[in-house]
């Protein structure tokens, strides 16, 4: 069976699941630790999220557990149906509905979840990243206003930032570019507090550069595991 395993947040329905008949006992927290223990097994997941029960509905939690292969979450859903896993009592578990009006939807996972998600499937020795340009688009756009009188507290930090992915195994190298813009207060000028803002700006410009370069990328996971067969491929 082939995964495609995209950089995007796993919201449909055969990357979702549910799971229910919880003990009352343990806290959700607990909860949440023994299932992030159990599923993590069966690949990388994204959240796992606890939630009471409506007061009627017999026990106290049910979960949602988002995973970022949908062959992963089949294959969880088949092992751990009616299985006690941590408790005495089996739970059930299911793979989540794909509605038709937000299945076109993607969002963009954070630039921590990318490399999270790059680390579990190349390794950490298989990708690098490269920052080829980080600009101050601050004065820029000051130099292009400067015939309009613009109030402090109405100026801004803007940052511009162009980096890539590469996997050198895979001979694959992925542009991405990000901007970032900061309201800039009045008294933040000069301050200490201007500076950790323009280090802020800088940081989220580069955040977002990474991102959208992992965006280009899809992974093609072919046998049982990811470590028998993998190929990237980039997307123009």
């Amino acid at each position: 069976m082939v995964a495609l395993v995209p950089f995007v947040v796993p919201v449909v329905g055969d990357k979702t699941l549910l799971v229910w008949e919880l003990s009352s006992g343990p806290t959700a927290e607990d909860l949440q630790h023994s299932l992030f223990t159990v599923f993590s097994q069966f690949g990388l997941l994204y959240s796992v999220r606890v939630f009471p029960n409506a007061a009627v509905a017999g026990p106290v939690f049910y979960a949602m557990i988002e995973v970022y292969s949908a062959r992963d979450a089949h294959r969880a859903q088949k092992a751990c149906d009616q299985k006690q896993l941590f408790q005495t009592s089996p739970v059930k578990v299911r793979l989540g509905t794909r509605h038709k009006a937000v299945q076109h939807n993607t969002l963009a996972p954070n630039s921590s979840r990318c490399q999270e998600l790059a680390n579990y499937y190349f390794g950490f020795n298989g990708w690098s990243k490269r920052i080829i340009k980080l600009q101050d688009l601050s004065n820029l756009e000051e130099r292009e206003n400067e015939d309009i009188v613009t109030p402090l507290q109405k100026q801004s930090l803007k940052f511009f930032c162009a980096s890539e992915v590469v996997l050198p195994s895979h001979e694959c190298r992925s542009p991405g570019v990000g901007m970032a813009k900061e309201p800039l207060d009045k008294l933040e000028e000069g301050s200490l507090s201007f500076l950790m803002k323009r280090k802020v700006t800088q940081k989220l410009a580069i955040q977002k550069a990474m991102t959208d370069a992992f965006q280009k990328l899809l992974i093609v996971v072919l046998g049982k595991t990811f470590l028998t067969v993998l190929e990237v491929l980039q997307f123009q």
